[in-house]
C-alpha cells in the first residue's frame, strides 16, 4: 500500500497553550500537498481547535502509517508542512472525492486545510 492510499491519518497542530493536538483525518495526497476539510461527521462545535491551532501555528505534522500483524508488513511516513486553512479549495475537494465515496454523496463544506510539504520521513520494516 502506497501512502497516498491510506484511509487515514493523524494530523498534529501545537495551539497558543503550547500543547500538542492530534486528530486522525481523511485526507487526499498529491505530490507536494495534502489536503484535508471539516466535513459533516459529528463534531462538538464547528470551531475546531486544529483550524485555532493553525491559524496560530501553521507548522503541522502528518503521519499516514499501516498496521499489521504480520510486523514486515509496518510502515509509516511522517510529513511536516505549513498549513493554511481556507474556506474552499476545488482541487482539494476533487481529490477527496474521488478517494472517498462517502464525500460524493455528502460534500465536505469545509473550511479545507491545505498543507505544504516541506519534509517527509519514511520508515519501513
Amino acid at each position: 500500500m502506497r501512502p497516498e492510499d491510506a484511509r487515514v491519518a493523524r494530523l498534529a497542530t501545537v495551539g497558543s497553550d503550547g500543547h500538542p493536538h492530534v486528530v486522525p483525518i481523511c485526507f487526499a495526497l498529491e505530490r507536494e500537498t495534502l489536503y484535508t476539510a471539516v466535513d459533516e461527521k459529528p463534531k462538538s462545535t464547528r470551531r475546531l481547535r486544529r483550524l485555532a491551532n493553525i491559524e496560530f501555528n501553521p507548522n503541522v505534522e502528518i503521519v499516514i502509517d499501516h498496521w499489521d500483524e504480520d510486523w514486515s508488513q509496518l510502515w509509516w511516513v511522517r510529513l511536516a508542512g505549513d498549513a493554511q486553512v481556507v474556506e474552499h479549495d476545488p482541487r482539494g475537494l476533487e481529490l477527496l472525492q474521488a478517494k472517498y465515496p462517502q464525500y460524493r454523496d455528502r460534500r465536505p463544506t469545509g473550511p479545507f486545510i491545505v498543507v505544504t510539504i516541506r519534509q517527509r520521513s519514511e520508515w519501513r520494516a
